[in-house]
């Protein structure tokens, strides 16, 4: 599939959300658990043995196939979702993860932000779970953005505005800030067009009249706003690897995401791609490969890769059960 053709029908294959589901939770837990292993490393370092495979051991010494906080997360909402939307639901399933190793793939927590690990404290103390996240500017990691995908699964069929309003409570359980919300919603609206069958060109051109003019008619702060501009004025597509960052910082996860995206033509290329910009990169290889799951497809991604991924039946299950209820919505 070249870059100018449309994504699989992922919204109805096969009838119902199952197909698009497992695109969306293997996309995120392939690309996390190829990053794993060399997270922290420079883009330099890591250029010197470029990831090409699914590897283990490495930074935490754990096997091929483990993914991190990120694929726990998500997977952590998507159960939540399995008994429909309620936010103090998905907050009680943070705790659980982080107090009880609940969707973790070896039975132990390994890797968890400074930001997500307050807001959990906060949740495990009674906090509402949509007022648990810090809206301090300081707290703009990648923490929200990289497990929220499953939510689109419930607010796709909504307006926008309510779409916005629902990723803003489901950020804001660990990430309250409006720049998090804000890069939360937009790489929602991009995953939700893909589900529509367009092609990623048209989508990112199209998003830069949706999402500047829906933030413009809630009079979000422009200076705000104007952060986004890379992404909603200028075509990222045309950067240089060495003007993509790969941080933790929200905004940085999510230009690479899109990035690698636009400047490839298949899932393995596209996480890869995200891999091997280094520092952050379970993260932004999740955060890409959800995108690229629902582009390319379940079918896109090696099979080999998903054979190592850990607790694979159990991700399985979980997308027909998420599936089951999303069907009879």
């Amino acid at each position: 599939m070249n870059g100018g053709e449309k994504g699989p029908d992922n919204a109805n294959h096969g009838g119902n959300y199952l197909y698009a589901i497992k695109s969306a939770l293997f996309g995120v837990a392939v690309g996390d658990a190829l990053g794993v292993p060399v997270e922290f490393r420079s883009r330099q370092e890591i250029s010197r043995n470029p990831v090409t495979d699914m590897t283990g051991y490495g930074t935490y010494d754990l096997p091929p196939g483990t993914w991190s906080d990120d694929s726990s997360l998500t997977f952590c909402l998507a159960e939540a979702l399995t008994q429909g939307f309620d936010v103090n639901t998905i907050g009680l399933n943070f705790v659980k993860w982080h107090r009880e190793a609940f969707w973790t793939a070896q039975g132990e927590v390994f890797d968890v932000g400074t930001t997500t690990r307050k807001a959990i404290d906060r949740l495990a103390r009674g906090m509402q779970a949509d007022k648990a996240g810090s809206d301090d500017e300081a707290s703009n990691g990648n923490g929200s953005l990289m497990r929220i995908l499953p939510i689109l699964f419930y607010l796709n069929d909504k307006p926008l505005t309510e779409r916005f309003e629902l990723t803003r409570q489901v950020s804001s359980i660990t990430h309250g800030h409006i720049r998090s919300v804000i890069a939360c919603f937009y790489y929602l609206e991009f995953a939700r067009q893909i589900m529509e069958g367009k092609e990623k060109f048209e989508i990112y051109r199209d998003l830069q009249k949706v999402v500047s003019g829906h933030l413009s008619a809630l009079l979000i702060d422009p200076a705000e706003v104007l952060i986004f501009d890379r992404l909603l004025k200028f075509d990222i597509h045309r950067l240089s690897e060495g003007e993509i960052q790969s941080s933790g910082y929200v905004i940085d996860t999510l230009e690479a995401a899109v990035w690698c995206l636009l400047t490839t033509d298949s899932y393995p290329g596209a996480v890869l791609r995200a891999v091997n910009l280094g520092q952050d990169t379970d993260t932004t290889a999740a955060v890409t490969g959800g995108l690229a799951g629902f582009l390319y497809g379940y079918d896109s991604i090696p099979e080999s890769w998903i054979r190592q991924i850990a607790r694979r039946q159990n991700i399985e299950e979980l997308a027909g059960r998420l599936a089951a209820t999303m069907n009879g919505n």
